[in-house]
């Protein structure tokens, strides 16, 4: 095994992004500042829970962040933290905060959030925003600069449909099974940019691609970013991946944010000794990454470094193989481990939200 040495202190943070839905029948409910104003009303002293909730692009969303760690035993706090304090805001509002990739009961069609930056999505993109009810988990992992995170970002893409496919977590949309693992996924495909990043050559090469994305109109004039499953925080020195579905307990969270650091602390590795980042066809990233939504761990999966068809497990072991010198380094290859061997032997969100669904009320059983 090559050992890996660590950057001191790599850091991770997380935010997920949860449904408010109504405790009776389920459907999606525009609570958000509700939700809030019950947030910010608590005890200071209460819980804890990293950061201030925020509001998304729809009323019937809000986000949870947790401060930066430096290890998963002080994420996991903040995460369970974190969900504990929303429950009972939402539950003070009159609402359940819901863990689910997509809306899996009907609801009314929705209007943005009324903010200035929603409000400008909202007339770039017309119904696409009333129709992206969607939740996800968005992991940033701590690297020394921009020009970094961008070279890193090369060597994440084949692996980002494996981490997708682990985290599935939406086969229900608006009260029918959609037939997919992450019908999220492809709800957010049809929004510009919302893939597998384009290989970049350097951090200039990326401000120019999304300043010439701006000027086509495909993104917002005031855009800061694009909206790349994985890309480089224009604010913070960290790598930004976005691929995964928001997952319905803890462990999931932990799994996702220990895989990410893993892979960008593997690519900070092999930035640094100068090996070349993977260059696999965009056609091939697209057709792993539809793959992953469409079967998650219950089918087959396009293997991240030879392109074959495989069994998804084979590409969650490869996955394995590539972190594990990091997950030894970090401390974390044993409770990784035991994480994706739980999601492999008990499946996904999405198995389990067919399993105990109802078909004809879904939501009940989350």
């Amino acid at each position: 095994m090559v050992a890996i040495p660590v950057p001191r202190g790599v850091t991770v943070g997380v935010e997920e992004e949860f449904l408010l839905v109504d405790a009776v029948d389920g459907a999606p409910v525009g609570g958000c500042d509700d939700v809030l104003a019950a947030d910010r009303a608590r005890p200071r002293p209460e819980g804890g829970g990293g950061r201030e909730f925020q509001r998304e692009l729809l009323p019937t969303m809000v986000e949870t962040a947790t401060d930066v760690c430096t290890d998963l035993a002080r994420l996991r706090t903040e995460l369970a933290a974190a969900r504990a304090r929303l429950d009972r805001a939402a539950r003070k509002a009159g609402l359940r905060p819901l863990a689910s990739g997509t809306a899996p009961m009907a609801a009314p069609a929705r209007t943005v959030t009324p903010t200035p930056h929603y409000r400008q999505m909202a007339r770039l993109y017309g119904r696409l925003t009333d129709e992206t009810e969607t939740c996800g988990c968005h992991v940033h992992v701590g690297v020394p600069d921009r020009e970094t995170a961008v070279a890193v970002l090369g060597h994440l893409r084949p692996w980002l449909p494996v981490l997708l496919a682990l985290s599935a977590n939406s086969p229900y949309h608006r009260g029918a099974d959609t037939g997919h693992a992450s019908w999220r996924t492809l709800v957010l495909a049809r929004w510009p940019t919302h893939q597998i990043p384009p290989r970049f050559t350097s951090a200039a090469h990326y401000d120019r691609t999304v300043a010439a994305l701006r000027g086509t109109g495909v993104l917002p004039v005031r855009a800061a970013n694009a909206y790349w499953l994985a890309r480089p925080s224009h604010h913070l020195p960290t790598v930004e991946v976005r691929v995964a579905d928001v997952t319905p307990s803890v462990d999931e969270a932990v799994l996702q944010a220990g895989l990410t650091r893993a892979l960008v602390t593997s690519a900070l590795d092999a930035v640094a000794r100068g090996r070349p980042a993977p260059d696999p066809p965009d056609h091939m990233l697209a057709a792993a990454l539809w793959t992953a939504a469409r079967h998650g761990l219950r089918g087959p999966a396009v293997h991240p470094v030879t392109g074959a068809r495989v069994p998804a497990a084979e590409a969650v072991r490869a996955l394995l193989t590539r972190v594990r010198p990091a997950l030894e380094a970090s401390g974390d290859a044993r409770e990784v481990t035991a994480l994706v061997e739980a999601v492999l032997a008990h499946g996904t969100g999405a198995d389990r939200q067919r399993r105990r669904a109802d078909p004809a009320t879904p939501w009940t059983a989350l």
